[in-house]
């Protein structure tokens, strides 16, 4: 630092504006070092997330479940839209319900049951 005193208030508004131009260079000077060095350890850190990525990307057994099939349990006899019966009610069984209809109407008829196959004799 400098260790000359400066007495803002004798200066003229030249001297002034010269020192304003001087304190502006070398804040951006130093701005923008400590931007590049920033960015150096942003690069560091992406390096290593990314080879955490891929490592993890990479472990076998981490796929995502696989979830059953849900069956349709109801069917609108206009467009042939399904639902399941599972999470909200969909607009065209909210509309028939309103309109008096109920919701058994709506029912998809019960799959034929599978016959029993014939058990295979192990030797």
């Amino acid at each position: 630092m400098v260790a000359e005193k400066f007495d803002f208030t004798s200066m003229s508004v030249n001297e002034l504006w010269s020192l304003h131009e001087e304190i502006s260079a070398m804040l951006s000077s130093r701005i923008l070092e400590e931007k590049r060095e920033l960015e150096k350890r942003l690069a560091i850190l992406n390096r290593g997330a990314e080879t955490i990525r891929d490592t993890a990307a990479a472990l076998p057994g981490r796929s995502r479940r696989a979830y059953p099939v849900v069956i349709p349990r109801y069917r609108n006899p206009e467009t042939s839209e399904t639902w399941s019966g599972r999470g909200k009610l969909p607009r065209w069984l909210a509309a028939a319900m309103k309109a008096g209809r109920a919701m058994d109407e709506f029912l998809i008829s019960a799959p034929a049951q599978p016959t029993a196959k014939a058990k295979v004799a192990r030797r």
